[in-house]
C-alpha cells in the first residue's frame, strides 16, 4: 500500500474555480450555470460515472446518445426559429462523443466562449431528459393514474349527459369536468426547465382534475363534499401548496349563514339563490392575489389543492415475511372554479396559451443564458 504524504502540489496550475464552487457551497441550481469544471474527457468519463452511467455497459453510451438526439430536437423545436436553429454548432449538434459536450462546457475563451455556451443549454435538457426517464413515480404510472381516477371516480357521476359531484347525500352539477389523464413528455420537461428549484421539486400536475361550477358558493360546497368524501382532509392536502384566489371565506361564511334556512327550505336546486348570493359574495369579499407561480396571468381565480395519496404497487423482491405492497405517496391536483373564471381562463393573460407562452419564455431564459440569447439575437435577421 503507498505511503500517503500531505501535499498540495499540482501537475497543473493550481486555482480554485470559484463560480463552480460557490454553486455546490451555495446552492446554486445546475440550470444556471454558465460552465462546468471538467479538464479532459477522464474527468469527464469520472463524472458520467458518479452521476450514475455505468459506460461499460452497452446500453449506457446508447442511452446518453438517445437523450443528447431527443435535447438538441426540444431545444430546436421549443426555443428556436429554423433558421435560429442552425447557428448550434456542428460538434455540439451531432459530437463524435457525447461525452466531449461536458469538456465543452467547461472550456472558456474568445475562441470556444459560444461552443460552450451552447454545450451547457444541451446537457441542461439532458439533464432533465435523465430525470424524467429515471423517476420511479413515473415507471409506475399507469396503477398511479388507475388508483387516483379510482377514488375521484367514486363521488364524480354522470348521468350520459352532465357530470355532478356527489357525497351520497349532496348532488353538485358541473359545468364542465376536465381530467388531466397524463403530462406530456415535453410538458414534463418544459416544466422541469422553468422551476427554480430546476429538478430537486417534483411536477405536481402530472394528473388532476378541474371541477367547474355555475357559482363560486357550489365551489365552496364542493370543498365541503370532498372533505365529507375523504378525499380532502388535513393529514392528505399540501398545505404549501394549496392555491385559493376564489374564495374569500370569511365572507362566504357570513352570506351562506344569512341564507342557510332559505338553502335548507329550497324546493329542487336553489340555483338562482346560489347566484343572488355569489353576488352579494362579489360586493363583499376582499381581493385573493397569493400565487407562487410567475407564470399564472391576473384574472386567473381558482381553489387549487394538491392532495397526496398513497399508492400501492406489487415489489418484486418483496422479502418473505412481507404480505403487503409497497406504497408510496404521489401528489395531484383538484383545480374548482366557478363559471365566470372558467370563461376568463380560456382568453387573454388568464389563458393557457399565455400561460405556457410565459412558461416557454423562462425555460429559454434558463437554458440559454442572456450572453448566449444576445448572440442568438444578433444572428437572427429581423425583419
Amino acid at each position: 500500500m503507498p505511503t500517503l504524504t500531505p501535499t498540495l502540489k499540482s501537475t497543473g496550475k493550481f486555482s480554485l474555480n470559484w463560480s463552480y464552487l460557490n454553486a455546490i457551497a451555495n446552492g446554486v441550481s445546475a440550470i444556471d450555470l454558465g460552465a462546468l469544471a471538467l479538464r479532459n474527457l477522464h474527468d469527464a468519463r469520472q463524472f458520467v460515472r458518479e452521476y450514475g452511467f455505468d459506460l461499460d455497459q452497452p446500453a449506457a453510451p446508447r442511452l446518453i446518445r438517445q437523450a443528447h438526439a431527443e435535447a438538441v430536437e426540444f431545444i430546436c423545436q421549443t426555443f428556436l426559429t429554423p433558421e435560429q436553429a442552425l447557428l448550434i454548432p456542428a460538434e455540439v449538434r451531432a459530437p463524435g462523443d457525447p461525452l466531449q459536450l461536458l469538456v465543452y462546457a467547461s472550456l472558456r475563451g474568445q475562441q470556444v466562449d459560444l461552443r460552450r455556451m451552447w454545450a451547457c443549454a444541451v446537457l441542461k435538457v439532458m439533464h432533465g431528459i435523465f430525470y424524467i426517464d429515471n423517476n420511479l413515480k413515473l415507471r409506475h404510472f399507469h396503477a398511479i393514474r388507475s388508483q387516483v381516477f379510482g377514488s375521484l371516480d367514486e363521488v364524480i357521476r354522470s348521468d350520459g349527459e352532465r357530470y355532478f359531484l356527489t357525497d351520497g347525500e349532496i348532488c353538485l352539477p358541473l359545468l364542465h369536468y376536465d381530467r388531466k389523464n397524463n403530462k406530456g413528455r415535453n410538458s414534463i420537461l418544459l416544466k422541469l426547465l422553468q422551476k427554480a428549484a430546476y429538478l430537486a421539486a417534483d411536477i405536481f400536475d402530472h394528473l388532476g382534475v378541474r371541477l367547474v361550477f355555475a357559482t363560486r358558493f357550489e365551489c365552496l360546497l364542493a370543498l365541503r363534499a370532498l372533505q365529507r368524501s375523504h378525499l380532502l382532509s388535513v393529514t392528505n392536502v399540501d398545505a404549501g401548496r394549496t392555491r385559493n384566489t376564489l374564495l374569500d371565506l370569511d365572507a362566504a361564511k357570513l352570506i351562506f349563514n344569512k341564507y342557510r334556512s332559505r338553502i335548507a327550505a329550497s324546493d329542487g336546486y336553489p340555483s338562482e339563490l346560489l347566484r343572488q348570493m355569489d353576488a352579494e359574495l362579489a360586493e363583499q369579499a376582499q381581493p385573493l392575489t397569493r400565487c407562487d407561480n410567475p407564470h399564472t396571468g391576473s384574472g386567473y381565480n381558482s381553489v387549487q389543492v394538491t392532495v397526496r395519496k398513497m399508492i400501492h404497487v406489487q415489489q418484486l423482491d418483496a422479502a418473505p415475511e412481507q404480505d403487503y405492497d409497497v406504497g408510496f405517496f404521489f401528489e395531484y391536483e383538484i383545480q374548482l372554479m366557478d363559471a365566470d373564471s372558467y370563461q376568463r381562463s380560456l382568453t387573454g393573460p388568464a389563458s393557457h396559451d399565455a400561460y405556457k407562452k410565459r412558461q416557454v419564455d423562462t425555460a429559454r431564459t434558463r437554458v440559454f443564458g442572456r450572453e448566449l440569447l444576445r448572440s442568438i439575437a444578433a444572428h437572427t435577421p429581423h425583419s
